[in-house]
């Protein structure tokens, strides 16, 4: 167990220490300049909307790196050798009855994200903007990991299925934990610490639960990152594609849900 909180500690730190920013406002009667030199991103924003100038190459580096980490770890014959021996040291020597809690900490950031701004603490984004911005990261996280479980045909530790990589608990943890860096990195940065303490602790209890090997779940984190920064870089520019000045009230998307295609749909009403 010292392994793991170690190994998940180590990663979670690395993405705080890559977390650090600066931000610059420049404001006029007609735009906002902002310059986000943690994410390389400069948004103008005239009259409301978002317009990217450069992809943030350098945020994808962390992310990337777990995704190819766990990946190449089940290939290796001494990190499986440690995945045995964590299975050993928790389930084996340890037997114990399972943990549920993770299937529902794995949204608690995000709902943090709606429960802070109703509480008046207001994010990035507005109501419909972080809900597009949440469906999104959460579909293509969905679409990458479920669409790799079919492929790899990973057998859990339990035995129960041939589904085991990545974790896609921990891959939606994640997703909801930088979802609330995102929106509040700007306010304080003990939001996005906390939002990535509890994927954290989702992907331990993934481990403890018997469900996944500790490579599941180091690139279960990186799909997740890498899933919501990415659309953060996007939407921006799929919603001045589609609303042509006008706000922007329903998204369609294709999902990819354990062997099942789908169409996911968020429509506000006025």
């Amino acid at each position: 167990m010292r392994l793991i909180i170690l190994t998940l500690t180590c990663a979670v730190c690395c993405q705080l220490a890559n977390a650090q920013y600066t931000v610059q406002d420049n404001i006029d009667s007609n735009k906002i300049s902002r310059y986000n030199s943690y994410d390389h991103f400069k948004f103008e924003l005239p009259r409301g909307q978002y317009v990217q100038q450069k992809f943030p190459t350098k945020t994808f580096i962390l992310p990337v790196s777990l995704i190819a980490a766990g990946y190449f770890a089940a290939k290796m014959d001494p990190t499986l050798d440690v995945n045995e021996r964590i299975r050993k040291e928790i389930w084996i020597e340890s037997p114990h009855q399972q943990l549920h809690i993770d299937n529902y900490l794995m949204w608690v950031p995000a709902a943090a994200v709606y429960g802070l701004n109703i509480a008046g603490i207001k994010g990035k984004n507005n109501l419909l903007d972080r809900s597009m911005i949440y469906l999104m990261s959460s579909v293509i996280s969905n679409a990458a990991v479920f669409g790799l479980k079919g492929v790899t045909h990973e057998q859990r530790p339990d035995g129960s299925d041939y589904y085991s990589f990545p974790s896609g608990h921990t891959a939606q943890a994640f997703v909801s934990a930088e979802f609330l860096r995102q929106e509040y990195k700007d306010v304080s940065p003990w939001y996005g610490i906390a939002g990535y303490g509890i994927a954290t602790g989702v992907g331990i209890l993934r481990m403890y639960n018997n469900k996944h090997w500790l490579n599941d779940v180091v690139a279960g984190a990186g799909f997740g990152i890498a899933s919501t920064r990415l659309t953060y870089w996007l939407y921006p520019k799929i919603k001045n594609v589609f609303s042509k000045n006008k706000p922007l009230q329903t998204m369609m998307m294709p999902t990819y849900n354990q062997g099942s295609f789908g169409i996911a749909m968020v429509h506000f009403f006025k």
